[in-house]
């Protein structure tokens, strides 16, 4: 006897003509601007009031934002429903300009120039995006031609 067995995600996502953005939603958005707040402000500002040792001025506190807007994409990517990978970089972008000015303006050894402020932002959303991306890819779970294989 033949059991009905009801689709995956992954399945109805690909009867549905691909796995597409559905739409921007301003919830998750503000979700997202949340996560990339909290986790750039915990730990470029809040780590070093702890640990007296740390000092995330300028260029290291460029380096150091890129990986977390990463895993603030991935963790939104991860815990959104559907496919929402626009929001965390809407929100990494509005994070990233407060996060360069202050940046830029405290740094006093490790100086940078401004445009490089600019350009390691433009990475760090850059890295926003394929956190999310790859999040959602984890959701999902395999692909149908890896899991025929």
């Amino acid at each position: 006897m033949l059991e009905s067995r009801r689709p995956s995600r992954h399945e109805e996502v690909v009867d549905r003509g691909g796995y597409r953005q559905e739409g921007f939603s301003a919830t998750w958005c503000g979700i997202s601007l949340g996560v990339v707040g909290i986790l750039t402000a915990a730990i470029v500002v809040g780590l070093p009031m702890v640990v007296s040792a740390l000092d995330f001025e300028g260029s290291a506190g460029m380096m150091l934002v890129i990986p977390i807007w990463f895993v603030s994409g991935m963790l939104v990517g991860l815990i959104s429903p559907g496919r929402t990978v626009l929001e965390p970089v809407v929100a990494t972008f509005l994070v990233a300009m407060p996060t360069a000015f202050l940046l830029f303006n405290g740094q006093t050894v490790k100086v940078m120039p401004a445009f490089m402020y600019v350009l390691m932002s433009a990475l760090g959303i850059l890295f926003a995006l394929i956190g999310s991306y790859v999040g959602e890819r984890i959701q999902v779970g395999p692909s149908a031609t890896s899991a025929s294989d």
